[in-house]
């Protein structure tokens, strides 16, 4: 009789599980081992000033990006999904239909994706092993996700020899190259660096500019305070891996923070 009844419960919540499964479709990554060469993973892709959401350029190959779309959302969507990326989780904008597109090289080895609705109650999750001779993982990746919609936070990294990456200079001869300039809110911003110079790094935060959204017809200032998330990534994808994300709360549109020293490495 105890099996009886615990068979008609585990029924019963079958179709709740299901439909939960189904509200997020992650149709990339896929799940499983992926052979790559390396082509056509772009990892910087063109900005449209004044403001750009962040979008996947032509050509980008299936296995660099993390696209899909959650259902049942109030169209246009107010809220962020969640995007968790090997461990690491960050704001997930969508546009108006749900819809979702992200650029991502990423690292040989294991890697795990996971996209959860605004609310939480609806995910869906990749596992894949990434591998590929012609691909060079970062070895260095430094991310900055924030809290708010419709602001402006500016991610700068410099480097041992001086180098200055950021938005005006997204790429330097030794490798560290900034991924993409997001201005309409939430990020993220990653810069990234296949060959790190051994030395100091000093990571950078601009609260480049308050945000300003609509609503009830009028064009309404947005709160000041936004909370930046900093995670800083080593020897990514290897059994050496060292992983550390913290807050840094920025006040006011002109604030420019020095968040982080590390040494690599």
């Amino acid at each position: 009789m105890r099996l009886r009844v615990f068979s008609l419960l585990l029924i019963a919540a079958l179709p709740h599980s299901l439909a939960v499964a189904e509200g997020v479709r992650l149709d990339s990554p896929s799940g499983g081992w992926r052979e790559s060469g390396g082509e056509g993973e772009q990892f910087m892709q063109t900005v449209n000033y004044p403001a750009s959401s962040v979008g996947t350029p032509a050509g980008q190959a299936s296995a660099a990006r993390i696209k899909g779309q959650i259902a049942a959302l109030p169209k246009p969507p107010t809220e962020p999904a969640r995007l968790v990326v090997n461990g690491v989780s960050m704001p997930l904008k969508l546009d108006g239909d749900g819809n979702f597109d992200r650029p991502f090289v990423f690292p040989n080895g294991s890697n795990s994706v996971e996209v959860r609705s605004p609310d939480g109650g609806q995910q869906r999750r990749a596992q894949f092993y990434a591998s590929g001779a012609g691909r060079v993982p970062a070895k260095l990746r430094v991310l900055l996700s924030w809290d708010s919609d419709n602001t402006d936070l500016d991610l700068h990294l410099v480097t041992p020899d001086g180098g200055h990456v950021w938005y005006g200079d997204r790429s330097l001869a030794n490798g560290a190259a900034l991924d993409v300039d997001v201005t309409t809110g939430y990020g993220p911003e990653i810069i990234a660096s296949p060959s790190p110079l051994k030395g100091q790094y000093l990571v950078y935060v601009n609260y480049y500019g308050g945000g300003y959204g609509v609503g009830d017809g009028e064009v309404k200032a947005a709160q000041d305070l936004t909370t930046a998330q900093i995670t800083v990534i080593t020897e990514e994808g290897t059994p050496n891996e060292k992983q550390e994300s913290f807050l840094v709360p920025m006040r006011a549109p002109g604030e420019l923070t020095l968040v982080k020293r590390f040494s690599y490495p």
